[in-house]
């Protein structure tokens, strides 16, 4: 870390300061929502690709080189982007803005649900709030842009933020968000309506990252293979998701792009419970404005095919 922070250091002594700000987003569906509200004003730099864990991802020579020019890095907060909570405040990136999207004005949190099954365990912490791996308790569950109308309030604060670094062009920016806004309006009704008529059957997901879409459109999911850090799972856990996808009769156990799906293959062996695809960062979809409401759609899409059989 040390080396790193050095290496920042370095980079920005040497990095010339321009007028219109540069920007950083961290994972793919902030990079969305940042480049909605620039529009055609500047396009910002995808930190991390939708391929990688937003948990695990570690910073490469490319990726410390966007930060050191970087006048402001979007980011989701400390507790999911792990890596750049640890540079964040650091000499290194002085002088350069690190927005901590889950403190925006009008988001909700929802908490950390713990235990292997969202149950009581013995060998579990069953505080209210989890320690990651990385050490840091969460209190709050951080996927907060699963559920639009956060999503809504975080495109509000990038506007907001953006007109305080540039504004001569405050009253685009503004108008891009109300514009955006009314967009993830519709999707979000769309999805709604799509939602009221899937089946209602039991599902398990990869790891609780889905809590969010879950409340926003009544859904229920009955437990995760991994927890809200996305640990590898244990034997023991391995077990009772198991045994309760027998003993609720589950249609699906969906698995995520970004981990390894043998897990799932495990659980569902000997069952009738499907596997099926959620994906929370969009992997496989074009970074752009477009990517955070197609990624909305897309888990509308897969939850209702699997649960529908």
């Amino acid at each position: 870390m040390r080396r790193l922070i050095l290496l920042l250091a370095v980079l920005a002594m040497v990095t010339p300061v321009l007028a219109a700000p540069r920007v950083v987003a961290s994972i793919m569906p902030i990079h969305s929502i940042v480049s909605a509200v620039m529009g055609n004003l500047g396009r910002p730099e995808l930190l991390f690709s939708g391929k990688l864990s937003e948990h695990t991802a570690s910073l490469t020579p490319r990726q410390i080189e966007a930060l050191s020019h970087a006048d402001i890095v979007f980011m989701v907060g400390h507790a999911l982007e792990f890596k750049l909570g640890e540079i964040d405040g650091s000499e290194a990136v002085n002088g350069k803005i690190f927005v901590q999207l889950d403190k925006s004005p009008g988001v909700k949190v929802l908490p950390v649900r713990t235990g292997g099954t969202w149950e009581a365990d013995t060998d579990e912490p069953q505080a209210p709030a989890a320690a990651s791996d990385n050490g840091i308790v969460l209190s709050f569950d951080p996927h907060i842009w699963l559920d639009p109308e956060n999503a809504k309030a975080m495109v509000n604060a990038v506007a907001a933020e953006l007109s305080r670094a540039d504004p001569a062009n405050a009253a685009a920016y503004a108008a891009n968000a109300t514009d955006y806004n009314a967009f993830l309006t519709a999707t979000s009704r769309e999805i709604a309506a799509q939602m009221a008529h899937a089946q209602p059957k039991t599902f398990i997901v990869f790891h609780d990252a889905y809590h969010y879409f879950e409340f926003r459109f009544g859904l229920h999911a009955a437990g995760s293979i991994s927890d809200v850090s996305a640990v590898a799972p244990s034997a023991l856990r391995l077990k009772e998701i198991r045994d309760k996808v027998i003993a609720t009769g589950a249609a699906c156990v969906f698995r995520e792009p970004q981990f390894d799906d043998k897990y799932v293959a495990t659980i569902i062996e000997g069952t009738q419970a499907r596997s099926g695809m959620l994906d929370g960062l969009g992997a496989d979809l074009p970074p752009g404005a477009a990517a955070y409401p197609q990624l909305l759609r897309d888990l509308a899409t897969n939850l209702e095919a699997c649960l529908d059989g």
